[in-house]
């Protein structure tokens, strides 16, 4: 359930930067380099929905489901108990990435990745239907991403998700990888479409490594937008938005 407006990600530090939460029924992209915590980010989202009575489904391209179950269970959070209440699904899309070159569809000739990209949005949209969810998580949409070299077909096909997301209704984390480090970094295609981004980096600073997360932009609210130190505990990610950096 959302307040006036808002959909609370549940981590701490990072709502009161958010004055609330992130906007409801919205794309989020959340970015990040390996073992920054983008998908322990992305589960306590989903978590504190279904502690709040709001359905989610978690769509893997990458992690097997007893994997990623075995992974959260370190935090604390039991997936397979709300899976059995109907309130919670793992969608296995990896398979998705493996499809021959073309297929054919009664006349038509369909390419692998146009195929790729429709099977993904009807998986989504049938899971979504099925527990009525509010709450979306893709992680990460990375491999769906190289599949276009070509900045014009991966803009259009980052659109065509995006805005079939947005017609689920659910508000939703979309998790890929940070592909390049560092403050003044190169903007990826994937954070102009996005209607917010939230950077997670391991930078250094000083004569330490600290890890850093960046509300780079969010729409349809005021948010603290200046980098914030954070920590990955037992309950999941922590930020300290009375900290600075640098």
């Amino acid at each position: 359930m959302s307040v006036y407006g808002k959909t609370p990600l549940g981590v701490p530090g990072l709502d009161e930067m958010l004055m609330g939460g992130i906007p409801t029924g919205r794309v989020v992209l959340v970015l990040g380099g390996p073992g920054t915590g983008k998908t322990v980010l992305s589960t306590q989202f989903l978590v504190t929905g279904l502690k709040m009575g709001e359905p989610g489904v978690f769509v893997s391209l990458d992690e097997s489901k007893s994997h990623y179950y075995s992974e959260m269970e370190k935090f604390g959070w039991k997936l397979q108990r709300y899976e059995d209440k109907k309130m919670f699904t793992f969608l296995d899309a990896s398979p998705i990435r493996h499809l021959p070159g073309e297929l054919k569809i009664g006349k038509i000739t369909i390419g692998r990745k146009e195929f790729s990209l429709l099977s993904l949005i009807e998986a989504v949209n049938a899971a979504v239907r099925e527990i009525d969810a509010k709450r979306l998580v893709i992680d990460p949409v990375t491999a769906l991403i190289f599949q276009y070299p070509d900045p014009v077909q991966r803009r259009t096909a980052m659109l065509d998700l995006m805005e079939a997301l947005v017609a689920t209704g659910a508000t939703t984390l979309l998790s890929t990888e940070l592909r390049t480090m560092g403050v003044e970094r190169r903007v990826q295609l994937e954070e102009y479409l996005a209607h917010g981004v939230i950077v997670l980096q391991t930078l250094h600073v000083a004569r330490a490594f600290v890890r850093v997360l960046h509300v780079e932009k969010m729409r349809e609210t005021d948010a603290d937008n200046q980098p914030r130190p954070y920590r990955i505990t037992s309950q999941g990610l922590e930020v300290f938005p009375k900290e600075s950096v640098f």
